[in-house]
């Protein structure tokens, strides 16, 4: 068994107070621990840190992208390994995998670009003589907490702008599947990082804690469930740090009556049940417009979610695979029983699902709700997993009040041919990413990622532009250089460039 320790930020002294287990979802057995660190190993980090973050600081943008261009080549050049090292801990499929380390490579795309999007502001002639112009600075030493369902693009989402823009990084990874995290940081080594601008420290809610309370953090970005999103941004902005908590979601997608309906299904078969639902931006709310809608939804929904492959995380025919642990299998079976005890119509049972020679694997095989009421638990909660739930509305109306109403605002899909419908849809709810015809809106990397709502505290987006404002601070600067004539008489009232 192999241990996971904190190599990226120093060698690791000695045997750790405590570990966790990490799992191979696919047969249920313990395949390595990870050590799991206290105050002490981040306070070593954050000197560390600081040492390194100034030179880096001072080198230019341009050769900052450069090692945003080497580490693209590198992560491109070992995505197999890390590919079947993410699947092999989290349970996505192979190609899954890939997609969750290209999706975080895009980012790295936009941070070579880095240059562009750290240019600031210039007005001459301000005033008599007065020119003023504006630069972006790096906030010094920034870290990331990052869940166990995207291990690879969202510690890369964070890491990437942050590094491009100037920063050290210290990064804390879900102890469910920490080694792709401390693999990138070996890439980032290679491709010319100095040491100490990225850090991969291990450790559980006590290393949280004391990233939230460390004086020498000044910004943290964390995704996670809303509840402890909620706790990270209000404990750190109470410690004066800047923070961005992305929350929990329960996502929506609207079928007008004339929507394509074969596409429909298609597009809600990978949404849905992708990654075994494990995603923020899943589509586990499925909203038909209309009886004859429903109907005809339900008509096509049924074969194609029994036609679902559920297999191990090699198996290239597979749709998807295990969920991450046994806690967390056991915790959706109970939300599809309470389905049960609150009255919806359990259309295709995903509990009991096993899979030969694999039979201690984290299985839970596709969920399908029908009649799901707005009042029901199931509904207002996430499920996080292979659980999809038609909720029916009589209008277009009663479709665009279920995801505006909801206490989530993460995102929301409209799916039909009517222009005007889907341009008033977009403008109208209450979300913060609209998909239309499109299940899975997460936006491309050169805009911004972020919900509204219990979705997201803060009032920064991910990458795009609103990463490099999260992870700068703007200077401000008003010049005058003196002719050499007399100024005149002094100055006791407020300057103005009247």
């Amino acid at each position: 068994m192999r241990d996971i320790s904190h190599k990226l930020a120093f060698a690791h002294d000695g045997e750790a107070a405590r570990y966790s287990d990490v799992f191979n979802p696919n047969d249920g057995q313990v395949q390595a621990r990870v050590a799991l660190g206290d105050r002490a190993l981040l306070d070593r980090a954050v000197e560390a840190a600081k040492a390194a973050q100034p030179a880096w600081a001072a080198v230019n943008p341009q050769r900052r992208a450069r090692v945003m261009f080497n580490f693209k080549a590198l992560v491109e050049k070992n995505m197999d390994e890390l590919a079947h090292l993410l699947s092999s801990e989290h349970g996505k499929v192979i190609a899954d995998s890939r997609g969750d380390i290209q999706r975080g490579l895009e980012v790295i795309e936009f941070c070579c670009g880095i240059p562009h999007a750290l240019k600031g502001e210039y007005t001459q002639g301000a005033g008599p003589g007065i020119d003023v112009y504006s630069m972006r600075q790096p906030i010094g030493i920034g870290a990331g907490i990052t869940p166990f369902n995207f291990p690879a693009m969202i510690p890369l989402w964070m890491s990437g702008v942050a590094i491009a823009t100037g920063n050290a990084f210290i990064l804390k990874p879900s102890e469910r599947d920490p080694s792709v995290p401390v693999r990138l940081g070996e890439l980032f080594l290679e491709a010319g990082l100095p040491e100490g601008i990225f850090q991969v420290i291990q450790g559980d809610k006590e290393m949280v804690d004391a990233i939230l309370d460390h004086p020498d953090i000044g910004a943290i970005s964390f995704v996670g469930s809303s509840d402890i999103a909620h706790y990270v941004y209000k404990r750190g902005v109470d410690n004066g740090k800047r923070v961005q908590a992305m929350g929990g979601a329960k996502n929506h997608g609207i079928v007008m009556p004339d929507a394509d309906l074969d596409q429909v299904v298609n597009d809600l078969s990978g949404a849905a049940f992708g990654s075994a639902g494990e995603r923020c931006m899943a589509l586990p709310v499925v909203v038909p417009v209309g009886e004859k809608t429903a109907l005809a939804l339900r008509e096509k929904l049924i074969p194609a979610i029994q036609a679902l492959r559920v297999g191990v995380s090699t198996d290239p025919e597979a749709h998807y695979g295990p969920v991450i642990n046994a806690a967390h299998k056991a915790k959706i079976e109970d939300y599809i029983q309470m389905g049960v005890d609150e009255g919806a119509e359990l259309v295709v049972d995903g509990r009991g699902f096993t899979l030969q020679g694999h039979e201690q694997g984290f299985f839970v095989g596709p969920t399908l709700f029908d009649q799901v009421k707005p009042t029901m638990r199931t509904y207002q909660e996430e499920i996080f997993g292979p659980v999809l739930q038609m909720v029916r509305a009589e209008s277009f109306e009663d479709a665009l009040a279920l995801p505006s109403q909801h206490q989530y605002g993460n995102g929301v899909a409209i799916f039909t041919r009517n222009g005007h419908a889907a341009r008033e849809f977009a403008a109208r709810v209450n979300v913060g990413m609209v998909g239309i015809n499109v299940p899975i809106p997460v936006p491309v990397a050169y805009h911004t990622f972020g919900g509204w709502k219990r979705s997201a505290f803060g009032d920064t987006n991910q990458h795009g532009m609103e990463g490099v404002k999260f992870w700068t601070k703007v200077k401000t600067i008003t010049q005058r250089w003196p002719d050499g004539g007399a100024s005149g008489d002094s100055a006791f009232v407020i300057p103005t460039m009247g």
